[in-house]
């Protein structure tokens, strides 16, 4: 029932222990203790007594003719308006600790040497609501009974003491139904019943109950049947309770029989060592686990322990040959940049690139055919289309080679086929599905010449990239020639003077190679098979046999004069100088051998 209503539900006559739900104390004070002498009971408590002792007039002392004045009250003098703000706040504390405590209370009822109630310990405070409780399960006598003695502990300074003791009738509460807006008297009870607040010092002056028309209640009789049946059950109650007290009274007085309480701790026991055995078989197996792990770790350990020793004698070992691989690799470095430099140089001589004749600035030529920068007027383009094709096919040519030789690819490949030359963009976002630009100049429209100025423009860009790999800045992308001819200076360019040689090999070592192994093929044939041998896999008419011939027959006449020599013949006098083993059969230091390198079958796209 809600605290906010207008008006009590329940009739002073039937307010019971068991409607009883919570209990508040206000005010909390230790100067004016409350509680009933032994002569409290005779006093006259009626309402009409009651209010004719508040409204008793105060008696007031006559004075006499001599002092008419009253006397002046003294001052009490908190001596503060000087103090620290450290006193003052000690003082303010002192005085509030003189207001707060611990607190808690009892319920007792007539008949019951234990408390029916006890509820919890509130903390500091002044005003206390004690948790809600419900009575309702206690006994008949209890829950019936309408009055109760209220009792509040409290505890300062570390003491619990007695502070307040009521002995409340129900049936005399007032009824308030709110805590809002009221003033309470110090150490004032409030009581919580099912149907709203009630106090014993306060009243409320609630409206009278409406005049409604009568509802139909129960009868005399259905009340007298519920109150048969309600003394029927604590009949019942009363004899199961004494027939408990019966039994265990014979149970007390009977021997004891220790054997069922033997066998449940048996089984009990039972039980607890069948579950320490499955735990000690889990621990040894874990144990085992653990042991396995270890083992394993160890190993791994040691693994890597002998791994690490290797690797610290490797590290031992490098580092003593790093300086020497460092050294190494400088030279091989240096050695690639010779290589460079003697490639680039030998480019440049082959592509060579030099200024036009009379011609304007930046104005430069390849291979004798003059190549404008990107822009090119019309009479140039009508005298000389075929001229710029070649120049354009010269520089793709140059291009492509200068990627693999200086280790940069290039970001548009190039397809070098002369004067027909062309180039890829598969990097870019293109409308047109055609990826491919010519590079020579076209014959149609508007669309044919834009491609091949996209094409030149991607050419460009290739210069472009292999100048940034050598760490120059082109300023103007346009000028195709300078830049190839700026990037030829600068990687031609070095430290020493002399350009290194070629190393051997090409065509002299495999040459040589061949020859060594005709020599031994003709020497395991003997004289007998001279018209007939042939090379291994070489068909009788070919080419290759008419050159193994050849071969053959300078072999011998190698042979015959290195027989000569040793007998002690006189040679010739351009025999006088001694050759080496490797090149005696060689017939490139014959004069008057003259070889032809035969390339049947192969074709070379070169730029005519």
């Amino acid at each position: 029932m809600s605290s906010e209503s207008t008006r009590p539900l329940l009739l002073p006559q039937n307010r019971k222990l068991r409607h009883l739900r919570g209990i508040y104390l206000r005010n909390l004070a230790f100067t004016r203790p409350r509680g009933r002498t032994i002569d409290d009971a005779a006093l006259n408590k009626s309402p009409a007594k009651i209010e004719a002792l508040r409204n008793a007039p105060q008696l007031q002392h006559a004075l006499s003719s001599d002092d008419l004045r009253p006397p002046a009250g003294r001052r009490r003098s908190t001596n503060l308006g000087n103090a620290s703000p450290l006193t003052r706040q000690k003082n303010m504390e002192e005085i509030f600790n003189n207001r707060l405590a611990d607190a808690f209370f009892s319920l007792h009822v007539e008949g019951e040497e234990d408390p029916v109630y006890i509820s919890e310990v509130a903390e500091r405070s002044a005003n206390f609501n004690f948790q809600f409780f419900e009575l309702t399960e206690l006994a008949p006598s209890v829950t019936r009974s309408p009055q109760v003695t209220v009792k509040v502990w409290t505890k300062r300074k570390g003491d619990w003491s007695l502070l307040l003791e009521d002995e409340v009738d129900l049936r005399a509460l007032n009824w308030l139904g709110t805590l809002q807006n009221v003033h309470f008297p110090p150490n004032s009870l409030v009581f919580h019943m099912m149907d709203g607040i009630y106090s014993i010092e306060l009243s409320n002056n609630y409206p009278p109950p409406k005049k409604t028309a009568l509802l139909p209640t129960s009868s005399y009789n259905a009340l007298m049947r519920l109150a048969t049946l309600d003394n029927s059950i604590q009949d019942a109650i009363a004899t199961r309770d004494a027939l408990s007290q019966q039994i265990n009274d014979l149970l007390e007085k009977e021997p004891k029989n220790e054997l069922p309480k033997a066998e449940d701790k048996l089984a009990r026991v039972n039980r607890y060592l069948a579950q320490q055995r499955k735990a000690v078989a889990v621990a040894q197996k874990r144990n085992e686990d653990l042991k396995a792990s270890i083992a394993a770790r160890r190993s791994a350990i040691a693994e890597g322990r002998a791994l690490q020793e290797k690797a610290e004698k490797d590290v031992e070992n490098a580092a003593e040959k790093l300086a020497e691989s460092r050294k190494s690799v400088a030279e091989t470095k240096e050695l690639i940049h010779g290589q460079r430099r003697r490639i680039c140089e030998d480019l440049s001589l082959i592509y060579n690139i030099t200024p036009v004749p009379m011609g304007p600035p930046l104005s430069f030529q390849i291979c004798g055919i003059p190549l404008p920068n990107t822009v090119y007027d019309s009479t140039l383009r009508s005298a000389g289309e075929d001229a710029l094709s070649a120049a354009l096919g010269y520089v793709a040519r140059l291009v492509d080679a200068l990627q693999y030789y200086l280790s940069v690819p290039l970001p548009y490949p190039i397809q070098p086929f002369g004067s027909r030359a062309s180039i890829r963009d598969d990097i870019s976002q293109l409308a047109d599905p055609q990826r491919e630009f010519p590079l020579h100049v076209p014959r149609g429209g508007s669309s044919a010449q834009f491609r091949f100025d996209y094409g030149w423009f991607l050419l460009n860009k290739d210069i472009e990239a292999l100048c940034a790999s050598q760490g120059l800045k082109v300023v103007d992308i346009r000028h195709t020639l300078p830049n190839l001819k700026y990037l030829l200076y600068v990687c031609s360019a070095g430290s020493g003077d002399e350009v290194p040689e070629r190393k051997r090999g090409g065509v002299r070592g495999l040459w040589a190679g061949r020859m060594k192994n005709s020599l031994s093929v003709a020497e395991a044939g003997g004289d007998g098979d001279d018209a007939g041998s042939t090379p291994a896999g070489s068909r009788r008419g070919s080419d290759a046999s008419d050159a193994f011939g050849k071969t053959r027959d300078e072999l011998r006449r190698a042979i015959s004069q290195g027989s000569n020599t040793g007998d002690g013949q006189k040679q010739p006098a351009k025999a006088a100088t001694p050759r080496p083993p490797s090149l005696m059969s060689l017939p490139f230091h014959d004069s008057e051998t003259k070889l032809t390198l035969r390339t049947k079958g192969l074709r070379e796209n070169a730029a005519r």
